[in-house]
């Protein structure tokens, strides 16, 4: 890919000619597949797609990653045991579907391609994995057969027939197994029998938290069995967990110390869903498990987590999981204390460029917005400029375009450390005042957290802000002053010192304080209420930009006074001019001599430069992460997280990888036997599970 097309794609995107490999498809591929040394040709085995489709180190507590292995016979169309690029894309390709988990699913089964799943060869795939010590299932029950057909009278089944038979299929497996359990017909079972149902039917789908406490089902109830009833309102609470997340989520956060009774799910319940009413008995089997170490009744998000998140780990797993992720780290020397440092350096060199990037793309806004806040309308002579447009012009005809970028260099200096102290202030106090139970912060907090990071970075910016506007504004002073001298950053330090260097530091507390107070809490509420971020919806580049873009807009024009009182208490006043004592003195002058519009000189410049910048600087960090990766670092895909975090989170990982888990949780539901097929019974297999002969 060149450069010009590498830039297309990182600016406006991609358009893929499907018949073809995709360029991401290709790279995929070629970082996990081996060569033939006969042929040349590359493939991928089933082992080398295991590792490009389930990374080694996440985890794979709920659904192995040997089971991964089912889907390369869905890839290997061909039943070669080897994958080529052409299988491997159009495995991709599937994955991108909306209804990838079901086709995979289908695939796997519709062995001759025909878009039909024949009963002979479903019932034989089921049986060979079937294990001989596990719960039957009667698929000549009157269930099956509405799919089916009876035995008489079997036909194969189309996509959307499977796909709905599956659906449905592990709420039929749990109510055959009670009533084997159910030997009397009273229509109770014991604790035991149902955690056994459980297990062999949902392990999959629920976390270990629950399935270890199963037993006390019992005692949501007097007696000491668990009947249909109380099976089938499990089964549902299984069902709805995506739903039962959302309620609980709205719910804790309208709660002023983030936790909810029994009676504020269903209430909340009934505010959200329409047809999908919890009834008494469900609502008493959420709170039960997950209030089993909060007898209180009032519940925080931590708690439900334990029965929502299927991944969740008991505190010894996760202990354990941390100590063996400590061990492989000390043991990887790729990730030594060095390599890290230097890939914060790196990272924050890349940052540091792109802000650069972004500032010298708006300077020549910034200059006309100081040239315009620093004119006079009562000084000896002629206005300079009429307008913004005006000044423009008249700079580049003056002073040449390069006069447009007076005072660049420090303003590019400064970017980096700017960006760094204002961010970093800001979450660090923000951190320190969210509530730990349900994420919230108090809005005067958030203020407060803004303002902090804007005073803080006063400190660095102040002596940058000066020496910028007075090599901006030196320009118009040699086109009016024959003789003026032109003077460097250097000599500007110099002559103003140390002290002479914070001259206006109160102004731009003023200007900067107010800024970041506005700025942030602006940006962190377009995020969540107009945008929707929340820990199970991450926004893209173009909301972020948007959210910054509007946010920056009233901080930029609101703050503009301030900002005109600065520039003039950091310009050198000229002969002719007053020369402004400090703040009071300058805002009574410019009110008396100029009018209260004079204070918002330049406002729509601070407003336009706002806007792309941010652009500029995100567009060029993409651009430069392309172009620079880390020397040594290897791109992982994919990324992140492929079971959800622990808590209430979405998973991290590339949707098309989730997919791939998703899938695996509905093949899973005909038997969690199913990608762990004994060795020693190969011979058993249906002829396509079996790999050909290479004689």
């Amino acid at each position: 890919m060149t450069v010009k097309d590498a830039v297309k794609e990182s600016l406006v995107g991609s358009s893929t000619d499907q018949s073809q490999p995709s360029s991401q498809a290709k790279t995929n591929f070629l970082r996990h597949a081996r060569k033939d040394e006969g042929t040349g040709d590359l493939y991928m085995t089933e082992d080398d797609f295991i590792n490009a489709i389930a990374p080694k180190h996440e985890d794979y507590h709920k659904i192995k990653r040997e089971h991964y292995g089912i889907l390369f016979k869905v890839a290997d169309r061909k039943q070669t045991g080897k994958l080529s690029l052409s299988d491997w894309a159009t495995f991709e390709n599937l994955l991108s579907k909306p209804d990838a988990e079901y086709e995979i699913a289908f695939r796997l089964f519709d062995t001759d391609g025909t878009g039909a799943v024949k009963w002979e060869t479903f019932k034989n795939l089921y049986n060979v994995n079937k294990d001989k010590d596990s719960i039957p299932f009667d698929w000549n029950s009157d269930w099956a057969s509405l799919y089916t057909g009876r035995t008489k009278s079997r036909h194969d089944m189309t996509y959307p027939q499977f796909a709905q038979m599956l659906r449905g299929l592990q709420g039929e497996r749990i109510r055959q197994a009670f009533h084997i359990f159910d030997k009397d017909g009273d229509g109770y079972i014991e604790p035991e029998d149902f955690q056994r149902i459980i297990l062999e039917t949902s392990k999959h789908k629920l976390s270990d938290y629950v399935l270890e406490h199963l037993p006390s089902l019992c005692n949501i109830s007097t007696g000491t069995k668990i009947s249909y009833a109380t099976v089938r309102a499990f089964q549902n609470i299984m069902r709805e967990m995506d739903m039962i997340d959302v309620i609980v989520r709205e719910a804790t956060q309208k709660s002023d110390d983030g936790k909810i009774t029994r009676a504020d799910f269903l209430n909340e319940a009934a505010r959200i869903t329409r047809f999908s009413l919890f009834t008494p008995m469900e609502a008493d089997i959420l709170f039960h498990f997950a209030g089993l170490d909060a007898p209180s009744g009032r519940l925080a998000q931590k708690d439900f987590a334990k029965v929502i998140d299927a991944s969740w780990r008991m505190p010894l797993a996760i202990a354990g999981q941390a100590a063996a992720a400590t061990a492989h780290k000390a043991a990887d020397k790729t990730k030594s204390v060095l390599y890290n440092v230097l890939e914060s350096v790196h990272h924050f060199a890349l940052g540091s460029l792109a802000g650069a990037f972004g500032a010298f793309m708006v300077y020549p806004i910034d200059l006309v917005k100081t040239r315009m806040q620093n004119q006079r309308s009562t000084r000896v002579g002629e206005r300079l400029y009429n307008n913004s447009l005006d000044c423009a012009r008249k700079v580049i005809r003056n002073e040449g375009f390069t006069g447009l970028y007076s005072g660049v260099v420090p303003q590019l200096i400064g970017v980096a450390p700017e960006k760094a102290i204002k961010l970093t202030v800001n979450d660090l106090v923000r951190g320190h005042f969210t509530n730990k139970e349900n994420g919230k912060i108090w809005y005067p907090y958030e203020i407060l957290a803004g303002g902090t990071a804007g005073g803080c970075q006063v400190i660095f910016t102040n002596p940058l802000e000066i020496v910028k506007i007075r090599l901006q504004v030196q320009g118009e002073i040699a086109k009016n002053v024959e003789g003026a001298p032109r003077r460097s950053a250097l000599w500007i330090v110099k002559n103003l010192g140390l002290v002479g260097l914070y001259k206006g530091a109160s102004a731009c507390l003023l200007r900067d304080v107010p800024f970041s107070a506005i700025y942030f809490p602006t940006y962190a509420h377009l995020k969540s209420d107009f945008f929707g971020e929340s820990p199970t919806h991450k926004l893209g580049v173009v909301q972020l930009l948007t959210a910054g873009a509007i946010a920056g807009m009233p901080a930029a024009y609101l703050t503009t006074p301030c900002d005109v009182i600065k520039t003039r208490l950091q310009v050198e006043a000229r002969k002719g001019e007053v020369g402004y004592t400090g703040l009071r003195h300058c805002a009574r002058t410019i009110l008396k001599e100029e009018g209260f519009k004079a204070f918002f000189k330049g406002g729509p410049a601070r407003i336009i430069r706002s806007s792309p910048q941010f652009g500029f600087t995100l567009a060029s960090y993409e651009l430069l992460q392309k172009w620079l990766p880390m020397p040594g670092h290897e791109e992982v895909t994919p990324s992140g997280q492929i079971e959800p975090g622990v808590g209430l989170q979405g998973a991290k990982a590339p949707l098309p990888y989730l997919r791939s888990r998703n899938a695996l949780k509905l093949i899973l539901d005909l038997d969690e036997n199913i990608g762990r097929i004994k060795i020693p019974q190969a011979d058993k297999w249906p002829k396509f599970m079996q790999t050909p002969s290479t004689n």
